[in-house]
């Protein structure tokens, strides 16, 4: 099942060919990898990664013509001895067929689902963090004039060892209506209760959805995770086309993760990763090294899920929310949690109204 269905042959058609842009190679040239000079002299591994200076916004690849991005490979520290988060700090932007508004903006570890700034390790589908950190998307991202994809880090000190590949498919000419690839991240501090979390809105024209990671950290007590998520397609309103039956439930899972129900025993909260849906993070201790004094936490909760089997098509517009609903007995109550999320979409013609990209210390985490 692929992400997204442009028509790779099993031969190559006339004009395709396959490339990899690296930091030894990072125009992409044919005949031109691995040429950098070790100590070990040319062609030994003599340049593998690059420093990402402070402050700065540097771009990892500037492709011409038309082709289609296949997998994008990056690792790189997750602390420094700086205070902050480089997984939050770095911003991953990326910009289709010249236009001045990128497609793709993200903090770095959220767009390959490691949230609140924290590694986890996951295998599905279209996106894997292998041991130690080696972060995967397979992700078709089709562009017909150009792709540009930048990293700005904005940590305060330089990251040095970012190492990263990017394959792509190089073809004469992108079919005509081929949806490009978006992904958006958003995040609201504190929720409103009663008032459902917006994960997308503002996207007009066709296209299909392709899937959600959250990141949810629990302000209050007891269970956080009965809210639905809601698909509001082509002028829905007051009310829903698609709507789940709990957070959990959304991401595949069921009975709130845990291996037993009680109020009296402490259950066993299970992580798990699968093909199409998954709850990789759980933390409530904090391992970032920022204070010595205390490294309880509040829950930090990651989940993803792909619509990959299950597509959700939109024709006009597409809105996705998500609701803060808890439980304390048997009964339900509105909550407020610290909710930010990763939406993954393709689309063609319409537009896009996103928001502002939040600073550094908007994204910080909590």
């Amino acid at each position: 099942m692929q992400t997204q269905p442009y028509p790779f042959p099993l031969t190559p058609a006339p004009g395709m060919s396959s490339r990899a842009i690296t930091a030894e190679n990072p125009s992409g040239q044919k005949g031109a990898g691995g040429r950098a000079a070790s100590a070990l002299g040319p062609g030994r591994k003599g340049r593998p990664c690059v420093d990402l200076p402070s402050g700065q916004t540097t771009v990892i690849a500037d492709i011409p013509g038309a082709g289609v991005i296949t997998h994008i490979w990056i690792t790189c520290p997750a602390h420094t001895d700086a205070v902050g988060f480089v997984l939050r700090d770095l911003v991953v932007r990326a910009y289709w067929d010249g236009d001045d508004q990128p497609a793709v903006e993200a903090p770095l570890g959220d767009f390959f689902c490691n949230g609140n700034g924290a590694r986890a390790l996951l295998t599905s589908q279209p996106v894997t963090v292998a041991p130690t950190g080696g972060m995967n998307a397979y992700f078709q991202m089709p562009f017909a004039d150009g792709a540009r994809i930048t990293v700005t880090n904005e940590h305060p000190a330089d990251i040095t060892g970012f190492f990263f590949q990017i394959d792509y498919v190089s073809v004469p000419e992108l079919p005509e209506h081929t949806p490009r690839f978006h992904a958006q991240w958003r995040r609201q501090r504190t929720t409103v209760p009663g008032r459902d979390y917006v994960v997308l809105d503002g996207v007009t024209g066709a296209g299909r959805y392709l899937g959600t990671f959250l990141s949810i950290v629990a302000l209050e007590r007891y269970w956080w995770g009965e809210g639905e998520m809601k698909f509001f397609i082509d002028g829905d309103t007051d009310f829903p086309t698609i709507c789940g039956t709990g957070t959990e439930d959304y991401a595949g899972g069921a009975w709130a993760f845990q291996n037993k129900l009680s109020a009296t025993e402490e259950p066993d909260v299970l992580t798990f990763s699968a093909p199409y849906f998954g709850y990789p993070q759980y933390e409530t201790r904090d391992v970032s090294q920022g204070a010595p004094y205390a490294t309880a936490m509040a829950p930090h909760h990651g989940l993803y899920r792909w619509h990959l089997a299950d597509p959700v098509y939109f024709a006009q517009d597409l809105k996705v929310t998500l609701q803060q609903i808890g439980q304390v007995g048997t009964g339900l109550f509105e909550r407020s949690d610290d909710v930010s999320s990763v939406a993954y979409w393709y689309q063609h013609g319409g537009a896009v109204a996103a928001p502002a990209f939040p600073s550094r210390a908007e994204r910080t985490p909590r």
